[in-house]
């Protein structure tokens, strides 16, 4: 008897908390704010309340954010003062396992030819703007026309981080990148008809992710059907009226990633150095000089004792050792993943190349106004509207092209995009938090700190931003344009009053590279570069930032 009651009573707390678990499961789909249905069947508001979080997208590897100190924690040697250490916070983000290699370029570069073919006149700049300058290889007093005529295509050099982009391109590719994955996303949720990515698109009908969440019917030129539910595997939900409902993805959705993008300075040394290894509790337990442990360049592990953690230049004419005895292994660049990974699993953040990051170049970091998320660079748009409130999209005959001071000519937008406009006071008026367009020169300092200061300046002239910088600088104007014939002209700046490189055009690149010496593997170190020019040691890796919690363990102890 004893028993059965037992039974019974088991039975009875089982249901009861079933019943618990299900009313807490079903209150997930009911409005704490109304009290109104979330994603009912009859229609109303819509929203993914069962999202797990964010999943790393091709290629990255997640990377907690933190406090850390960002600057040198060695002797400046070379004098330039530039990295005064500071404290930092970054978000968590994801980055690029390993540098873009020559592989994943060369699939950009075929989209790019499928889509836009070369032979048009039209298009020809466009593929030409995205494409790598071999010739940095070449050298006045070497040979290197192997690297030239192989170094981008031969299969040889296919897991090699790919050399000779400019940041511009870099910034294009992590654009290109962006809209493809999501294409990809979509098309797995079945929101696009399968193989629409490789057999429906053409110059006019491409996918762009922002038009997409903007103007989904315009995709693809306007080609509805790739994006019909009666054509894709989902099915088709409507509401009490017989509306379809739920027919496009959007950001609440959560299945349309952040973009990527080339990581900013802050979070790419702070990627670089991964502290976690010297983390005690809630504080760092000394200081990192390299990616990995130790004071040296040599591995200190047992198994690969004595072995170079990266690849860089040994000495005066000594590129990797002796033959048959490689100090590290290569000459020039070498494959990726050669080295071990640092603590995050990130691999190259010392030698073989160095990278582009997003932020454009200034002396100090800022540190009194931002310490959190730091970045210079921000230039705000937004979306150019038609007269009756639609996003007005870019077509074949609306590209725009940039001619650059070294006169090559890129893309500025591409057919399928939305057309961007700076923000003006409609979205500034009484704004605290930023009053311009474009921010890249903020806080730069004031023309009597500069050292022209008696060259005639007054009160009054103020100009414009770009010219501010320009003469709080005074780097040179290299003047492009064309002539009536349409011919390029290209006008060196050959004044000898020039105090300075810096401009708003300058980016700064990270790491040390198969060309540097050990100084350079330090992740505090900074140097910079014209973003319309090109090298043999400086490629590239992207990022993106995360979205939610900032841990991936959500059980992690707040202490």
């Amino acid at each position: 008897m004893k028993k059965v009651l037992t039974i019974k009573l088991l039975l009875v707390l089982t249901l009861a908390v079933t019943a618990v678990g299900c009313k807490r499961s079903s209150s997930s789909n009911s409005s704490r704010a109304t009290g109104w249905d979330i994603n009912s069947k009859d229609g109303g508001f819509q929203y993914n309340t069962s999202f797990k979080g964010q999943e790393a997208g091709p290629g990255l590897v997640f990377v907690e954010g933190g406090t850390f100190t960002m600057g040198r924690v060695q002797d400046d040697v070379m004098h330039d003062w530039n990295n005064t250490p500071n404290q930092q916070h970054v978000q968590s983000f994801y980055m690029d396992e390993t540098e873009v290699t020559n592989l994943m370029y060369l699939e950009y570069l075929d989209w790019i030819k499928r889509i836009y073919p070369p032979i048009e006149d039209n298009f020809k700049a466009i593929y030409d703007g995205v494409l790598p300058d071999t010739l940095v290889w070449r050298n006045r007093l070497g040979y290197n026309e192997v690297m030239t005529e192989n170094y981008l295509r031969h299969p040889g050099y296919a897991e090699y981080p790919v050399v000779g982009v400019s940041w511009i391109q870099a910034v294009e590719f992590a654009n290109w990148r962006s809209d493809r994955v999501n294409e990809s996303n979509l098309e797995d949720a079945g929101y696009i008809q399968r193989d629409a990515k490789l057999n429906d698109v053409s110059a006019d009908a491409t996918f762009n992710t922002d038009t997409y969440i903007n103007a989904p019917s315009q995709v693809y030129g306007g080609n509805t059907a790739l994006t019909d539910p009666a054509n894709t595997r989902r099915r088709v939900q409507t509401n009490a009226a017989g509306d379809q409902i739920n027919v496009n993805a959007t950001r609440e959705t959560g299945i349309i990633s952040p973009k990527y993008r080339l990581p900013t300075e802050a979070e790419w040394e702070y990627a670089a150095l991964g502290l976690t290894s010297i983390r005690s509790y809630n504080v760092y337990r000394g200081r990192k000089k390299y990616p990995w442990d130790g004071q040296y360049t040599r591995s200190g592990k047992r198994k690969i004792r004595g072995d170079q953690m990266a690849n860089f230049k040994q000495g005066k004419g000594d590129y990797g050792g002796i033959a048959g005895w490689s100090d590290d292994g290569a000459d020039i660049t070498n494959a990726v993943k050669s080295y071990e990974p640092n603590d995050f699993g990130l691999y190259d953040m010392a030698g073989n190349v160095a990278e582009w990051v997003a932020d454009v170049y200034r002396p100090i970091v800022d540190d009194e106004f931002s310490d959190f998320n730091y970045y210079r660079g921000n230039v705000y748009t937004k979306n150019e509207l038609n007269e009756d409130g639609t996003v007005r999209i870019v077509t074949p005959d609306e590209i725009k092209f940039d001619t650059l001071p070294n006169g090559k000519v890129v893309a500025r937008n591409l057919p399928g995009e939305i057309h961007q406009v700076p923000v003006d006071e409609n979205e500034t008026y009484l704004r605290t938090n930023f009053d311009t367009s474009d921010n890249r020169n903020f806080r730069d300092g004031d023309k009597r700190s500069s050292r022209d200061y008696r060259d005639g300046f007054s009160e009054d002239e103020e100009g414009t931003d770009a010219t501010h910088t320009s003469v709080m600088y005074n780097s040179p104007k290299h003047n492009v344009e064309l002539d009536s014939a349409g011919q390029l002209i290209r006008e060196y700046d050959r004044s000898d009053k020039r105090t300075s490189l810096i401009n708003d055009e300058v980016r700064v690149y990270k790491g040390g590279s198969w060309k540097d010496r050990e100084y350079w593997l330090d992740p505090a170190q900074r140097r910079y570069f014209p973003q319309n020019m090109a090298t043999d040691y400086i490629g590239f890796r992207c990022a993106m930032s995360r979205v939610g919690s900032k841990s991936e363990n959500k059980n992690k102890s707040k202490n």
